[in-house]
Protein backbone atom coordinates (compact mmCIF):
# COMPACT_ATOMS: atom_id res chain seq x y z
CA UNK A 1 0.00 0.00 0.00
CA UNK A 2 2.67 2.23 0.53
CA UNK A 3 4.63 1.56 -2.55
CA UNK A 4 1.36 2.44 -4.66
CA UNK A 5 0.64 6.26 -2.41
CA UNK A 6 4.68 6.59 -3.38
CA UNK A 7 4.26 5.87 -7.10
CA UNK A 8 0.74 8.01 -7.01
CA UNK A 9 2.65 10.88 -5.16
CA UNK A 10 5.59 10.80 -7.81
CA UNK A 11 3.19 10.83 -10.76
CA UNK A 12 1.10 13.74 -9.38
CA UNK A 13 4.46 15.98 -8.71
CA UNK A 14 6.08 15.11 -12.05
CA UNK A 15 2.43 16.40 -13.62
CA UNK A 16 2.34 19.29 -11.55
CA UNK A 17 5.82 20.77 -12.29
CA UNK A 18 5.28 19.63 -16.31
CA UNK A 19 2.29 22.10 -16.03
CA UNK A 20 4.31 24.70 -13.95
CA UNK A 21 7.10 24.59 -16.42
CA UNK A 22 4.45 24.79 -19.53
CA UNK A 23 2.80 27.36 -17.85
CA UNK A 24 5.64 29.56 -17.15
CA UNK A 25 7.37 29.05 -19.97
CA UNK A 26 5.69 27.60 -23.22
CA UNK A 27 1.73 28.40 -22.86
CA UNK A 28 -0.25 30.87 -21.10
CA UNK A 29 -3.65 32.19 -20.89
CA UNK A 30 -5.13 35.81 -22.04
CA UNK A 31 -8.67 37.54 -21.56
CA UNK A 32 -9.67 39.49 -24.92
CA UNK A 33 -10.81 42.94 -23.29
CA UNK A 34 -12.58 45.87 -25.64
CA UNK A 35 -13.38 45.69 -29.33
CA UNK A 36 -10.15 46.13 -31.16
CA UNK A 37 -9.67 43.27 -32.53
CA UNK A 38 -13.11 42.60 -33.73
CA UNK A 39 -14.14 39.97 -35.71
CA UNK A 40 -11.28 38.32 -34.89
CA UNK A 41 -11.20 37.99 -31.39
CA UNK A 42 -14.33 38.99 -29.15
CA UNK A 43 -14.30 40.98 -25.51
CA UNK A 44 -13.98 38.47 -23.02
CA UNK A 45 -12.94 35.60 -25.38
CA UNK A 46 -9.75 33.65 -24.25
CA UNK A 47 -6.52 32.55 -26.14
CA UNK A 48 -3.80 30.52 -25.06
CA UNK A 49 -0.68 32.25 -26.48
CA UNK A 50 2.56 30.63 -27.35
CA UNK A 51 5.23 32.48 -24.85
CA UNK A 52 8.24 30.15 -26.21
CA UNK A 53 7.95 30.83 -30.47
CA UNK A 54 9.49 34.06 -30.09
CA UNK A 55 12.88 32.81 -28.21
CA UNK A 56 13.46 30.94 -31.48
CA UNK A 57 11.87 32.82 -34.36
CA UNK A 58 10.79 36.86 -34.68
CA UNK A 59 7.51 38.06 -35.02
CA UNK A 60 6.16 38.36 -38.75
CA UNK A 61 3.32 40.67 -40.27
CA UNK A 62 0.11 39.20 -39.10
CA UNK A 63 0.86 37.22 -36.07
CA UNK A 64 -1.55 38.07 -33.24
CA UNK A 65 0.61 38.75 -30.82
CA UNK A 66 0.25 39.60 -26.53
CA UNK A 67 2.24 43.12 -25.98
CA UNK A 68 3.04 43.28 -22.38
CA UNK A 69 2.85 46.76 -20.94
CA UNK A 70 3.24 47.88 -17.42
CA UNK A 71 -0.55 49.00 -16.68
CA UNK A 72 -2.13 45.86 -18.73
CA UNK A 73 -1.36 43.54 -21.70
CA UNK A 74 -2.52 44.67 -25.37
CA UNK A 75 -3.69 42.25 -28.09
CA UNK A 76 -2.54 43.30 -31.72
CA UNK A 77 -1.96 42.11 -34.80
CA UNK A 78 1.99 42.79 -36.07
CA UNK A 79 1.70 45.16 -39.28
CA UNK A 80 5.19 46.25 -39.64
CA UNK A 81 8.24 44.79 -39.45
CA UNK A 82 11.84 46.29 -38.35
CA UNK A 83 13.79 48.18 -40.77
CA UNK A 84 10.37 48.48 -42.96
CA UNK A 85 8.85 51.93 -44.45
CA UNK A 86 5.03 51.38 -43.82
CA UNK A 87 2.43 54.31 -44.93
CA UNK A 88 -1.54 54.09 -45.67
CA UNK A 89 -3.20 55.86 -48.51
CA UNK A 90 -6.63 55.96 -48.83
CA UNK A 91 -7.02 52.84 -46.68
CA UNK A 92 -4.06 50.83 -48.45
CA UNK A 93 -1.54 49.55 -46.53
CA UNK A 94 1.91 49.96 -48.17
CA UNK A 95 5.43 48.58 -46.66
CA UNK A 96 8.17 49.59 -49.01
CA UNK A 97 6.00 51.20 -51.36
CA UNK A 98 4.17 48.02 -52.26
CA UNK A 99 0.67 47.31 -51.50
CA UNK A 100 -0.02 44.97 -49.00
CA UNK A 101 -3.63 42.52 -49.01
CA UNK A 102 -4.53 42.01 -45.73
CA UNK A 103 -6.92 39.46 -46.20
CA UNK A 104 -7.90 38.88 -42.69
CA UNK A 105 -9.81 42.33 -42.61
CA UNK A 106 -13.56 42.80 -44.09
CA UNK A 107 -13.78 45.73 -46.28
CA UNK A 108 -15.37 47.86 -43.32
CA UNK A 109 -12.59 46.67 -41.08
CA UNK A 110 -10.28 48.55 -43.98
CA UNK A 111 -11.99 51.74 -44.23
CA UNK A 112 -11.14 52.25 -40.56
CA UNK A 113 -7.04 52.20 -42.02
CA UNK A 114 -6.93 56.13 -42.76
CA UNK A 115 -4.26 57.27 -44.08
CA UNK A 116 -0.55 57.13 -42.12
CA UNK A 117 2.41 59.55 -42.76
CA UNK A 118 5.14 57.48 -44.20
CA UNK A 119 7.41 56.21 -41.15
CA UNK A 120 10.73 54.15 -40.74
CA UNK A 121 10.20 51.33 -38.34
CA UNK A 122 13.69 50.89 -36.61
CA UNK A 123 15.07 47.54 -35.73
CA UNK A 124 14.13 45.42 -32.82
CA UNK A 125 10.43 47.49 -32.89
CA UNK A 126 6.94 46.34 -34.63
CA UNK A 127 4.19 48.44 -35.55
CA UNK A 128 0.64 46.77 -35.20
CA UNK A 129 -2.91 47.25 -35.21
CA UNK A 130 -5.68 46.19 -33.78
CA UNK A 131 -8.13 44.54 -36.79
CA UNK A 132 -11.39 46.72 -35.37
CA UNK A 133 -8.92 49.84 -37.20
CA UNK A 134 -12.12 52.40 -36.05
CA UNK A 135 -11.55 51.88 -32.72
CA UNK A 136 -8.03 50.33 -31.89
CA UNK A 137 -5.11 52.00 -29.56
CA UNK A 138 -2.63 50.83 -31.54
CA UNK A 139 0.98 52.33 -32.89
CA UNK A 140 -1.40 54.86 -34.78
CA UNK A 141 -2.98 56.60 -31.55
CA UNK A 142 -1.49 55.94 -28.27
CA UNK A 143 0.97 52.45 -28.53
CA UNK A 144 3.60 53.92 -30.47
CA UNK A 145 5.91 51.49 -31.88
CA UNK A 146 6.71 48.20 -29.91
CA UNK A 147 9.84 46.98 -28.77
CA UNK A 148 10.34 43.41 -29.65
CA UNK A 149 11.27 42.43 -25.83
CA UNK A 150 7.48 43.86 -25.18
CA UNK A 151 6.21 41.05 -27.66
CA UNK A 152 5.55 38.26 -24.82
CA UNK A 153 3.98 35.66 -27.24
CA UNK A 154 1.67 34.84 -30.43
CA UNK A 155 -2.00 34.02 -29.64
CA UNK A 156 -2.74 30.12 -31.02
CA UNK A 157 -6.40 28.87 -30.06
CA UNK A 158 -9.26 30.77 -28.46
CA UNK A 159 -10.54 28.23 -25.87
CA UNK A 160 -13.85 30.15 -24.06
CA UNK A 161 -16.74 30.45 -24.68
CA UNK A 162 -16.61 26.94 -25.68
CA UNK A 163 -18.45 27.37 -29.03
CA UNK A 164 -16.50 30.04 -30.56
CA UNK A 165 -12.88 27.31 -30.31
CA UNK A 166 -10.73 27.38 -32.83
CA UNK A 167 -7.27 29.03 -34.10
CA UNK A 168 -6.20 32.17 -34.11
CA UNK A 169 -5.35 33.35 -37.58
Amino acid sequence: MKREIWEWTKAIVIALVIAFILRTFVFATSVVEGASMDPTLESGERVIFNKAVYIIDEPDRGDIVIIQHPHKNYVKRVIGLPNETLEARNNVLYIDGEAVGEDYLTDHELEGTGNIDPIEIPDGQYYVMGDNREISKDSRNGLGLIEGEDIIGRSEVIIFPFSNMSFTR
